[in-house]
Formats: structure tokens, sequence, C-alpha cells
């Protein structure tokens, strides 16, 4: 038997929850498998615990209610690897819903042991029409969609979390999330999903692309506003900044002089492409590489400033631990 942890991280959302768990309930459990779904309630303050504990008692067995202190999601994700009896652990978030096989599809290649870990397509609810500003193509990775098309096979880049399934032993191999990257109520750095497949694969783990296990994404109302996506990927910009962490002087001279002068010159450039693009989604979409820009030039100053504050300092956290102690 094979036992698959499902683990679903939420924080203030026990209204766009209880769909997600409605559709978790409805999972078909793989052959020759145990399946559970671990709800890592990460400090809410409404009624996420009330609304879990509902579905614990309509569905015995399938359901364990968990909670995180610690803020963040990376810290809530590591929580839910720590506890889970699987195998095999799946992620998904608290907005979501998924089909009663999306178990079945997404880990059948990681139950014969051939494949470290899995993600599948990330795909706006049913009845999401964009705005003309917005590139789904070019900002989809604001809303957490990922789409590599319709043929399976190994992925080269890392999935996103709220579609993703390694096996244990990677995360005992490789560390758990970094909790530096991962959201914090409303800061938006991210990336600790990302931060990690790409860890993985560099060193050497295969992952593999299932697009027939999909993955359906609210759209909410509060992030399909301009505001919201300017302030996501100023906060990208950070987070890419913040994944390289510090790195060994040039010739003495700090990277971080030579990283925001090329970053200054990449922002004058971008902001001349924003003021003659007449297509309003090409438009938007250069208006945000110019706040992303801007956002790593702040990290890198931030990392240049504490650096000099506390010479011991690391400008990159490790791998969190996950160790059961």
């Amino acid at each position: 038997m094979v036992a698959i942890s499902v683990v679903l991280c939420t924080y203030n959302r026990c209204e766009s929850l209880a769909t997600a768990l409605q559709s978790a309930a409805a999972l078909e459990t793989p052959p020759a498998s145990l399946l559970e779904v671990l709800v890592v309630d990460n400090n809410s303050r409404d009624r996420t615990r009330e609304v879990v504990e509902d579905f614990v008692r309509m569905h015995p067995g399938r359901f364990r209610y968990i909670f995180e202190q610690r803020q963040g999601l990376a810290n809530a994700r590591n929580a839910g690897i720590r506890q889970a009896r699987g195998e095999i652990i799946v992620f998904m978030d608290d907005d979501v819903s998924v089909d009663p096989e999306w178990v079945k599809v997404l880990t059948a290649r990681l139950r014969t042991g051939e494949w470290a870990g899995a993600g599948g397509r990330i795909v706006p609810e049913r009845k999401f029409s964009p705005p003309s500003w917005l590139s789904i193509k070019n900002l989809g990775g604001v809303l957490a969609l990922f789409d590599l098309g319709d043929q399976p096979g190994e992925l080269r880049q890392s999935p996103y979390g709220a579609n993703m399934a390694y096996r244990r032993e990677v995360f005992e191999k490789h560390g758990g999330f970094r909790a530096d990257l991962g959201r914090i109520g409303k800061n938006l750095l991210s990336g600790e999903d990302t931060e990690f497949g790409g860890r993985l694969l560099a060193a050497g783990e295969r992952l593999w692309y299932e697009p027939s296990a999909v993955v359906f994404h609210s759209m909410q109302e509060d992030r399909l506003k301009k505001k919201y996506f300017l302030d996501w990927w100023f906060a990208y910009g950070r987070t890419l900044v913040r994944q390289d962490g510090k790195r060994p002087a040039i010739m003495g001279i700090p990277r971080g002089y030579f990283s925001m002068a090329r970053l200054a010159v990449r922002l004058a450039t971008n902001t001349v492409h924003w003021a003659f693009a007449v297509r309003p989604d090409n438009r938007f979409f250069r208006k945000v590489i110019v706040w992303m820009t801007a956002g790593q030039i702040a990290e890198c100053f931030d990392l240049w400033f504490r650096s000099h504050k506390n010479s011991s300092g690391d400008g990159a956290l490790g791998a969190q631990s996950l160790s059961r102690s």
C-alpha cells in the first residue's frame, strides 16, 4: 500500500476553503493506496477551524486539522510535511477546486518511484474572462496559473504550489521550503515552491509534467486589479534577488554594486518600452516589468545594507530543516 498525503494550507479564507474541501472530499483514492488530507491552519482569525472540523466530522479518516502558529506559507507547508503520513506528499491551495481523479493522475508516475516529483496544469475557473489589459500568457504567474500544453513529459521547470506532488524522500534529502520566500499574511513575497523545484532540478532530480491533472483556480476580484499586479511584480523582483542571496565580491567590489547598476539600465530601458507601447495588454506588461526591476533594485539595496550592518550575516536562508523533533 502507498500512503498519499494532500497538504492544503490556508489563512483567513474560510469561504473559498469550503469549496476546496468539498472537491478534496470527492477525491478518488488511487489503487492500492491510502489517502489523507491535512488542512494546515496558518493562524486564521475567521471561521477556518470550524469549517475544517465540520469536514473532519462528515468525512472521518479523510481530513486532519493542523494548526501552525509560525506565520508564512512556507512554514505551513513544512508543518504539513512533518505531520504527513504519506510516502507521497501532494499540495493544493485553499482557493482551488480539483476533479475526483486529480490525485490519481498526478501521482501515477511517483508511485513507481521513477520520478521525484510531478506537477499539473493550473487553469482559471471555467467562467473566467480576463480584462483587456491582462495578458494571461505573460502575466499568468500572478494568478498562479501554470499550463505547458496537452503533452505529458519531463518537466524542465518547477511546478507551482497549487498543483504539485513530491516523494517524501526528496524533502528528507534536500530540505523543505525556504521560510524567507513564502508569503506571510499580506506580504506578497513568494517563490518558495519554485525555488524548491529548481533546487531539485539543479540536484539532478527528475520531475514529471502531467497535463491531465488539472486544478481550477478561482479568480478573486481583488487580484484582478492593476494595483495588485504591480504590487505582486514588485515583490517578485525582490523574490528573485532573495533567491540568489549574497554572492562573492568581484575584485573586492561587492557584487550588489554591479547588480544595481545593471538593473538601473534595465529600468530605464523598460520605462522607454512602456512609454511607447500601444496595445493595452502589451503596455501593461511593460509597466509590470518596470515594477519588477524596481523591486530587484530595492532588494539589492536592502541586501547590501544588511550585509554592511551585520558582516557575519548571510543574505539567503538555507532550506528549512524538516526535523520531526
